[in-house]
Formats: structure tokens, C-alpha cells, sequence
């Protein structure tokens, strides 16, 4: 194999599992002290999918149904999601955000734009963001073509 392939993978790994842990510790909007990790990944997920059937939000957390199910409680009596019909199937039943929980998403995201935004002031110039952005657009569309939803998901 490609040693460039195996150092940009680990690369990867390292910045997935110690930025998140960076974020997650130094984060201190106040939607991250009043909702977990997961909880506001549910939403985040709801936000940029639209509402989702909950053994496809379990699958996409790679969590057991039960776990999702206890998650989805807690936000339907923060009244952050709501459960309504499949418009395709009546008999199905889909998880959708509320207003309020799309105002959360969006607090919740703007932490996180504004702490990585001082992070990365004086390490990060514009043409190495750029480049940044358009590999990752990439390796997203090459990743999704794995996914659920082949033609919508492949638009960059």
C-alpha cells in the first residue's frame, strides 16, 4: 500500500479523535452544557438529512436502537424533535426537528465555527483552507457513495 495513503489515514485518525476531544473540552457555549455529545449529534443529523426513521439515526450513530430510542425521548420532552408520519408510509413514523431544535443546531454550530475560527487565526491562510475544503469535499463524495442515498448524496 501507498505510504502516502497510510500517513494521510492516520493523519485522519489523529485529527478526528484529538480534535474532537480538544473541541469537546474547550467548547463552552451553553447548548454544550445543557445537551450531550450525542444528543446534539442526533439533531445535527436530523439538520442536515431532514427527518429520518429512528433505526437509520441508530445505524448512522452506530449505536444500538434502544440507545436511540432513550436519546429521542429526552429530546421529544425537550421538544427539540417530534415524531410524524412518512408521507410515503403511513404506518412508518420519522423523527423531525422542530424549530426549536434547528435553533440549537445552529448555537451549537456556531460554538464550534467561533472556537476552531481562534484556533486556526494565525496557523491557517486562505489558500490552505480553500485546499482543505476541496479535499474534503472530495473524500465526502467518495464516502457517500458507500451510503444509503447514491444520486442526492454525491453532489459536492
Amino acid at each position: 500500500m501507498d505510504k502516502r495513503l497510510i500517513e494521510a489515514v492516520e493523519l485522519f485518525e489523529d485529527v478526528m479523535v484529538f480534535g474532537t476531544e480538544r473541541v469537546l473540552k474547550n467548547v463552552t457555549a451553553e447548548v454544550w452544557q445543557e445537551y450531550s455529545r450525542e444528543q446534539l449529534q442526533v439533531l445535527k443529523i436530523l439538520y442536515k438529512n431532514g427527518p429520518l426513521a429512528a433505526g437509520t439515526l441508530a445505524e448512522l450513530q452506530h449505536v444500538h436502537k434502544s440507545a436511540i430510542s432513550g436519546r429521542l425521548k429526552k429530546l421529544e420532552e425537550k421538544k427539540l424533535v417530534e415524531i410524524v408520519k412518512s408521507p410515503d408510509d403511513q404506518r412508518s413514523k420519522l423523527i423531525k426537528l422542530t424549530d426549536h431544535g434547528t435553533k440549537v443546531v445552529k448555537k451549537s454550530d456556531q460554538a464550534v465555527y467561533d472556537y476552531i475560527e481562534t484556533l486556526f487565526a494565525d496557523q491557517v491562510n486562505d489558500q490552505e483552507l480553500e485546499q482543505f475544503v476541496t479535499m474534503f469535499k472530495k473524500i465526502r463524495a467518495i464516502l457517500k457513495l458507500e451510503g444509503p442515498k447514491h444520486e442526492a448524496d454525491t453532489e459536492i
